[in-house]
Protein backbone atom coordinates (compact mmCIF):
# COMPACT_ATOMS: atom_id res chain seq x y z
CA UNK A 1 0.00 0.00 0.00
CA UNK A 2 1.36 3.14 -1.28
CA UNK A 3 0.18 4.99 2.63
CA UNK A 4 1.44 5.34 6.13
CA UNK A 5 1.05 1.71 7.54
CA UNK A 6 1.92 1.60 11.35
CA UNK A 7 2.90 -1.46 13.26
CA UNK A 8 1.42 -2.59 16.54
CA UNK A 9 4.01 -5.18 17.62
CA UNK A 10 3.69 -8.81 18.57
CA UNK A 11 2.37 -9.11 22.29
CA UNK A 12 1.54 -5.28 22.45
CA UNK A 13 -1.25 -2.85 21.79
CA UNK A 14 -1.54 0.83 20.22
CA UNK A 15 -4.05 3.14 20.31
CA UNK A 16 -5.08 4.78 16.64
CA UNK A 17 -7.06 8.50 16.84
CA UNK A 18 -10.23 7.93 14.48
CA UNK A 19 -12.78 10.62 12.77
CA UNK A 20 -15.92 9.42 11.50
CA UNK A 21 -16.19 8.16 8.12
CA UNK A 22 -12.07 7.17 8.22
CA UNK A 23 -11.18 3.58 7.70
CA UNK A 24 -8.70 1.04 9.61
CA UNK A 25 -7.27 -1.20 7.51
CA UNK A 26 -6.09 -4.07 10.04
CA UNK A 27 -3.63 -6.40 8.04
CA UNK A 28 -3.12 -9.74 9.56
CA UNK A 29 0.86 -10.22 8.11
CA UNK A 30 1.49 -13.53 8.81
CA UNK A 31 -2.16 -15.14 8.78
CA UNK A 32 -2.28 -16.21 12.72
CA UNK A 33 -2.29 -13.40 14.65
CA UNK A 34 -5.21 -12.71 17.00
CA UNK A 35 -6.40 -8.79 16.95
CA UNK A 36 -8.32 -7.79 20.27
CA UNK A 37 -9.93 -4.58 19.77
CA UNK A 38 -11.60 -1.97 21.50
CA UNK A 39 -13.55 2.04 20.55
CA UNK A 40 -13.41 4.27 22.80
CA UNK A 41 -15.69 7.27 22.14
CA UNK A 42 -13.77 10.83 21.47
CA UNK A 43 -14.71 12.81 24.24
CA UNK A 44 -16.80 10.13 26.87
CA UNK A 45 -14.77 7.40 27.69
CA UNK A 46 -17.48 6.08 29.17
CA UNK A 47 -18.95 4.84 25.95
CA UNK A 48 -17.40 2.12 25.24
CA UNK A 49 -17.22 -0.57 22.31
CA UNK A 50 -20.28 -3.34 23.97
CA UNK A 51 -19.88 -7.49 22.78
CA UNK A 52 -23.33 -7.51 24.54
CA UNK A 53 -24.78 -4.62 22.16
CA UNK A 54 -23.14 -5.85 19.53
CA UNK A 55 -24.59 -9.24 19.57
CA UNK A 56 -27.81 -8.20 20.42
CA UNK A 57 -28.00 -5.82 16.97
CA UNK A 58 -26.63 -7.89 15.00
CA UNK A 59 -28.71 -11.24 16.44
CA UNK A 60 -25.35 -13.05 16.09
CA UNK A 61 -22.17 -14.72 17.96
CA UNK A 62 -20.00 -13.80 15.52
CA UNK A 63 -18.76 -11.03 13.64
CA UNK A 64 -18.58 -10.48 10.10
CA UNK A 65 -18.83 -8.29 7.16
CA UNK A 66 -21.39 -6.09 6.99
CA UNK A 67 -21.85 -5.84 10.71
CA UNK A 68 -21.41 -2.73 12.90
CA UNK A 69 -19.33 -2.78 16.28
CA UNK A 70 -22.44 -1.52 18.90
CA UNK A 71 -21.25 1.16 22.03
CA UNK A 72 -22.42 0.88 25.47
CA UNK A 73 -25.01 3.50 24.69
CA UNK A 74 -25.99 1.37 21.91
CA UNK A 75 -24.80 3.74 18.82
CA UNK A 76 -22.82 2.18 15.85
CA UNK A 77 -18.98 2.70 16.37
CA UNK A 78 -17.73 0.55 13.16
CA UNK A 79 -18.65 -0.90 10.65
CA UNK A 80 -16.86 -3.86 8.88
CA UNK A 81 -17.23 -3.05 4.88
CA UNK A 82 -14.31 -5.56 4.07
CA UNK A 83 -12.94 -8.92 5.07
CA UNK A 84 -10.43 -10.66 2.73
CA UNK A 85 -10.83 -13.94 4.24
CA UNK A 86 -14.48 -14.02 5.55
CA UNK A 87 -14.14 -15.83 8.49
CA UNK A 88 -16.42 -15.32 11.51
CA UNK A 89 -14.82 -12.91 14.27
CA UNK A 90 -15.00 -13.79 17.67
CA UNK A 91 -17.37 -11.69 20.18
CA UNK A 92 -17.39 -14.38 23.28
CA UNK A 93 -14.48 -15.02 24.54
CA UNK A 94 -12.18 -12.40 27.00
CA UNK A 95 -9.41 -10.43 26.38
CA UNK A 96 -6.40 -12.03 28.21
CA UNK A 97 -5.15 -11.20 31.75
CA UNK A 98 -2.59 -11.41 34.23
CA UNK A 99 -5.06 -13.60 36.12
CA UNK A 100 -5.38 -15.86 33.21
CA UNK A 101 -2.14 -16.65 32.45
CA UNK A 102 -1.49 -17.55 36.05
CA UNK A 103 -4.81 -19.55 35.75
CA UNK A 104 -2.43 -21.29 32.98
CA UNK A 105 0.59 -22.12 35.24
CA UNK A 106 2.55 -18.40 34.77
CA UNK A 107 4.72 -17.91 37.18
CA UNK A 108 6.77 -14.73 35.66
CA UNK A 109 4.90 -11.49 34.80
CA UNK A 110 3.18 -12.16 31.09
CA UNK A 111 2.35 -9.58 28.49
CA UNK A 112 -1.72 -9.33 27.96
CA UNK A 113 -4.57 -7.88 26.03
CA UNK A 114 -5.78 -6.65 28.76
CA UNK A 115 -2.84 -4.54 29.83
CA UNK A 116 -2.01 -3.29 25.86
CA UNK A 117 -5.68 -2.05 26.19
CA UNK A 118 -5.03 0.50 29.30
CA UNK A 119 -1.37 1.11 27.93
CA UNK A 120 -3.26 2.01 24.96
CA UNK A 121 -5.38 4.53 26.34
CA UNK A 122 -2.82 5.97 28.70
CA UNK A 123 -1.02 7.06 25.53
CA UNK A 124 -3.76 8.79 23.95
CA UNK A 125 -4.60 10.28 27.33
CA UNK A 126 -6.92 8.17 28.96
CA UNK A 127 -7.74 5.84 31.49
CA UNK A 128 -10.95 3.64 32.67
CA UNK A 129 -11.41 1.80 35.70
CA UNK A 130 -12.79 -1.17 33.89
CA UNK A 131 -11.75 -3.69 30.91
CA UNK A 132 -14.40 -3.84 27.77
CA UNK A 133 -14.98 -6.97 26.26
CA UNK A 134 -13.29 -7.24 22.65
CA UNK A 135 -13.66 -8.26 19.16
CA UNK A 136 -11.22 -10.96 18.75
CA UNK A 137 -10.35 -10.40 15.41
CA UNK A 138 -8.98 -13.85 13.31
CA UNK A 139 -9.63 -15.38 16.42
CA UNK A 140 -11.09 -18.60 15.79
CA UNK A 141 -13.82 -20.15 18.04
CA UNK A 142 -16.25 -22.54 16.87
CA UNK A 143 -19.57 -23.23 18.79
CA UNK A 144 -21.07 -26.88 19.15
CA UNK A 145 -24.79 -27.04 19.11
CA UNK A 146 -24.81 -27.70 22.63
CA UNK A 147 -22.70 -24.01 23.48
CA UNK A 148 -19.26 -25.75 23.68
CA UNK A 149 -16.61 -23.67 22.48
CA UNK A 150 -12.94 -24.44 21.25
CA UNK A 151 -10.08 -22.64 20.71
CA UNK A 152 -8.28 -23.28 16.95
CA UNK A 153 -5.57 -21.87 15.04
CA UNK A 154 -6.89 -18.35 13.06
CA UNK A 155 -8.54 -19.84 9.34
CA UNK A 156 -6.66 -16.87 7.72
CA UNK A 157 -3.39 -17.22 5.74
CA UNK A 158 -0.43 -14.23 5.20
CA UNK A 159 -2.08 -10.65 4.01
CA UNK A 160 -5.26 -11.21 5.02
CA UNK A 161 -7.29 -8.05 6.28
CA UNK A 162 -10.26 -6.31 7.49
CA UNK A 163 -11.33 -3.12 6.98
CA UNK A 164 -13.02 -0.94 9.82
CA UNK A 165 -15.23 2.87 9.21
CA UNK A 166 -15.67 4.14 12.01
CA UNK A 167 -18.93 5.41 12.39
CA UNK A 168 -17.84 7.99 14.88
CA UNK A 169 -15.29 10.17 16.03
CA UNK A 170 -13.48 7.53 18.38
CA UNK A 171 -10.15 6.47 19.57
CA UNK A 172 -9.40 2.85 18.42
CA UNK A 173 -7.40 0.08 20.67
CA UNK A 174 -5.10 -2.95 19.48
CA UNK A 175 -3.72 -5.32 20.81
CA UNK A 176 -1.39 -8.20 18.86
CA UNK A 177 -2.71 -10.82 21.34
CA UNK A 178 -0.18 -12.33 23.65
CA UNK A 179 -1.29 -15.83 23.99
CA UNK A 180 1.80 -18.44 23.35
CA UNK A 181 0.57 -20.93 25.35
CA UNK A 182 -2.49 -22.03 23.71
CA UNK A 183 -3.44 -22.69 19.65
CA UNK A 184 -5.46 -18.95 19.19
CA UNK A 185 -2.57 -17.41 17.50
CA UNK A 186 -1.58 -20.61 15.39
CA UNK A 187 0.27 -23.86 16.47
CA UNK A 188 3.59 -22.28 16.86
CA UNK A 189 2.32 -20.01 19.59
CA UNK A 190 4.58 -17.38 18.64
CA UNK A 191 2.74 -13.96 18.62
CA UNK A 192 3.48 -11.92 15.60
CA UNK A 193 3.22 -8.61 14.71
CA UNK A 194 0.19 -6.38 12.36
CA UNK A 195 -0.04 -4.02 10.12
CA UNK A 196 -2.54 -1.06 10.35
CA UNK A 197 -3.08 2.05 7.97
CA UNK A 198 -5.91 4.74 8.70
CA UNK A 199 -6.97 6.42 5.80
CA UNK A 200 -9.76 8.86 4.73
CA UNK A 201 -10.90 6.58 1.77
CA UNK A 202 -10.73 2.51 1.16
CA UNK A 203 -10.38 1.26 -1.90
CA UNK A 204 -10.26 -2.38 -2.12
CA UNK A 205 -6.53 -2.81 -4.53
CA UNK A 206 -5.16 -0.27 -1.32
CA UNK A 207 -5.13 -3.65 1.42
CA UNK A 208 -3.10 -5.97 -1.68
Amino acid sequence: MDIDTKTVAASRGRAFKMKAGQYACIINTHGNQVVDTWAVATGDAGETSSMDHTRSVNSNIFFTEGMAVISSRRRPMLKMVADSAAVRHDTLLCPCSSELYQQLGCTEPHRSCTDNFHEGLAEAGLALPFTPASLNLFMNVPVKADGTVDRVPPGTVAGDYVVLRAEMDLMLILSACPQDITPINGDARTPKDVSVAITDSYHEEDAR
